[in-house]
């Protein structure tokens, strides 16, 4: 362990000298990557106020999928793209009827709402006088609320599809009840409903509808639902009690119902009075309802100048579905990279920029499902993309808490893309901290009605919750820079709304994407010392954040973490050579240091070796279905332990999501549980075998022979 931790030491205080020391030698304050005129341009022409004026109008639609919502905001989208003149521009539209398969997605029917109304019955004044005489005449008898009948109150309204749409949870269906209202607390287990009659009245829980949904409409026969659940959960969430959170229900659900949701103000009020014996009957009405349509992705093109490599494509990918208003969740990822797209074709047209040699690309779908749909649907494009700026988030200001990241890859696909999306972050780092600290700063991108805060952007590991995740799956493995925003503290609520995004954000969001995806799509120019200074300092990065974690675990474990960031960094390299332009380069490796404590050996099921297959392709969570479960019982596997299992730094989607990644037929079970631990913390090694073995069972991977 001494060796091991000296070795470490020397890492963490040579890295860190020797990464600044050789940024500030090879690009100090100019730009890193791009010649200064490119640079100059792109700052230039970059506006972060159109970018925010076509984020106020994408943020008035309910964009769910299939729904007239997202129809009008694809076509809004597709109207720009054209005005911008870009080419190929199209609406591409899948099948969605619940029984379509694009790979691991099973699609989910367009949703449509037309009427959500939610209000309490209370007692006007000549039924209250009444309810006086009637509990005069009948002293020691139960009160009854219903002395008066229906024409006896009046109604006051609780929530208002038409005037916020994300009191209806999605996947609702049609009803109207007059009923009373009962608290089943969270709503999840069995002993929540104990002694309490539910049957057609409508429930108020904690939890999300679709996690009570089975339990209180399908086996205790409730009529509808009410909640209040607090997801995402942050340092803020409880500080605003009016927040009214986005909820959904089960979208293959048999026992289908309605849902809305309220504020914890409203919820608490609820349930003080329910506690105090007080009788609230609720009045709801939906129109609303599941209906066979399409996944629409919009997107469009900039050829590529090069013969040969204008069929290889670089893609900018955001999602354009989201409840209204969800300006930066992620109405601002898709007005950003519409910015790209204007900023781009414009510069290239005027000759201001080169025509780059690849084609560029950008793609607005529905979240997962569409980018499912569309590299299964058509798997062309799956074939030329090479790599993705995939924006999700990007211009919270300085009222929603927002930390900006740029987010690297999966272990399991080690590319120098997301060095290169660092270059350019940590340049508008400084810049804008100079800018912030002084008031001077040759390139502060400040935007004229957005903010002068410095940006702080994040160098990131790779986490979970996008359609980068569906990229980067293996059955694809195609790398994605993850530009975005968390925490948020309005992050899926009615607050999150077009005031609250800094267009000087967005400004640098799209800097930061165009010269990443610019240079990726491959200008001509060399830039060879810069790029290797990226590697390098990518390299030291992961090398400090590896040794902040080792000190965490057990000297085997240790050693195999160590040694698995130095494996990834070699692959890093190694990613270059599909670059034509870039491998021809002087190609440089930084000194890779081992670890000199060797794991222990594989042996037993450690042994075994699996290989995915190559359908079914996309990851196994997906959006509102779970492919493995669905499979799994089918198949009667039993539960999988790894699913539920909390590493040091991860949690068992992404330990399963690993594993998979990692199944590639040469590496054994053993060398696999190694990987995910040197990612997310120490596993037992039967918690990775059982899992493996299962996705053998429903047909996922196959088993294969140690020899081959």
């Amino acid at each position: 362990m001494t060796a091991k931790k000296n070795i470490l030491t020397t890492v963490i205080a040579g890295g860190l000298l020797a990464s600044g020391v050789l940024a500030d030698a090879v690009w100090g304050q100019k730009a890193p990557l791009l010649a200064e005129r490119d640079v100059a341009a792109l700052a230039n022409e970059l506006s972060g106020e159109t970018a925010k004026r076509n984020l106020e109008v994408i943020a008035t639609y309910h964009r769910q999928r299939g729904s007239q919502g997202f129809h009008a905001a694809a076509e809004l989208v597709a109207a720009r793209l054209r005005e911008y003149g870009l080419s190929d521009v199209a609406i591409l539209e899948f099948p969605a009827d619940g029984k379509i398969f694009y790979g691991t997605q099973r699609s989910r029917p367009a949703w449509d709402a037309e009427v959500g109304e939610l209000g309490e019955l209370v007692p006007n004044e000549e039924c209250r006088r009444a309810q006086k005489k009637y509990a005069e005449e009948h002293v020691g008898q139960p009160e009854s609320q219903y002395v008066c009948g229906l024409r006896g109150v009046e109604e006051r309204s609780i929530a208002s599809y038409a005037a916020e749409p994300v009191v209806l949870a999605e996947d609702s269906e049609s009803g109207g009840v007059v009923a009373d209202l009962v608290d089943v607390g969270e709503g999840t287990k069995e002993s929540d409903y104990a002694g309490k009659d539910v049957k057609g009245k409508i429930v108020l829980v904690g939890a999300s509808p679709g996690a009570a949904q089975e339990l209180a409409v399908g086996k205790f026969g409730a009529a509808g639902l009410v909640s209040y659940a607090q997801n995402q959960k942050n340092a803020w969430w409880g500080e605003d009690e009016n927040l009214i959170r986005w909820g959904h229900l089960e979208t293959f659900s048999e026992h289908k119902t309605f849902a809305f949701m309220v504020s914890l103000k409203t919820a608490r009020g609820f349930r003080e009075r329910l506690a105090r014996g007080e009788g609230i009957t609720l009045h709801a009405r939906v129109k609303a309802g599941q209906h066979a349509g399409n996944y629409e992705v919009v997107t469009a093109t900039i050829p590529g100048a090069d013969p040969k490599l204008k069929e290889e494509e670089i893609a900018f990918s955001c999602h354009l579905d989201h409840q209204r208003p969800g300006a930066n969740d992620n109405a601002s990822g898709c007005v950003t990279i519409l910015e790209v797209a204007r900023t781009l074709n414009k510069l290239i047209d005027e000759g201001k920029l080169a025509r780059p040699a690849r084609t560029i690309r950008f793609i607005f779908p529905p979240e997962i499902e569409g980018t499912l749909a569309l590299l299964n649907g058509k798997p062309e494009f799956a074939r030329r993309i090479k790599a993705v700026v995939h924006m999700d988030m990007v211009g919270g200001g300085p009222a929603t808490k927002a930390v900006f990241h740029v987010t690297r890859g999966p272990m399991s696909l080690p590319s120098f893309v997301h060095d290169v999306a660092w270059a350019f972050a940590e340049w508008v780092n400084e810049e804008s901290y100079q800018f912030a600290a002084t008031g001077k700063a040759e390139y502060p991108l400040v935007a004229p009605e957005g903010g002068k805060e410095p940006l702080r952007a994040e160098y990131s590991a790779y986490t979970m919750g996008s359609d980068h995740d569906v990229y980067q799956d293996s059955s694809f493995g195609i790398p994605a820079i993850y530009m975005n925003d968390w925490p948020d503290r309005y992050i899926h609520t009615n607050f999150d709304v077009a005031a609250n995004i800094d267009p000087t954000k967005l400004k640098r969001a799209a800097f930061i994407g165009a010269a990443s995806g610019y240079f990726l799509a491959g200008t001509g120019t060399k830039h060879a010392s810069e790029l290797n200074a990226a590697v390098w300092l990518g390299t030291e990065l992961r090398a400090v954040g590896v040794v902040s974690r080792v000190q965490q675990v057990p000297g085997a474990d240790a050693c195999s973490a160590y040694n698995r960031q130095r494996e990834y960094d070699d692959g890093v390299n190694a990613s270059r050579k599909s670059y034509p332009e870039l491998a021809s380069e002087p190609f440089f490796f930084p000194p890779m240091f081992r670890c000199e404590v060797t794991p222990s050996g594989a042996a037993g099921d450690g042994l075994l070796k699996f290989k995915r297959k190559a359908e079914p392709k996309g990851p196994l969570a997906v959006f509102g279905y779970d492919y493995f479960a669905d499979h799994a019982k089918a198949a009667g596997v039993a539960e999988t332990k790894l699913l539920s299992y909390e590493g040091l730094w991860g949690s068992g989607e992404e330990y399963a999501y690993e594993v998979l990644n990692c199944a590639d037929g040469k590496r054994n079970a053993q060398e696999i549980r190694d990987a995910v631990s040197a990612e997310y913390g120490p596993v037992p090694l039967e918690l990775v075998v059982e899992w493996l073995k299962a996705l053998e069972k429903i047909g996922v991977v196959k088993e294969v022979a140690s020899g081959d």
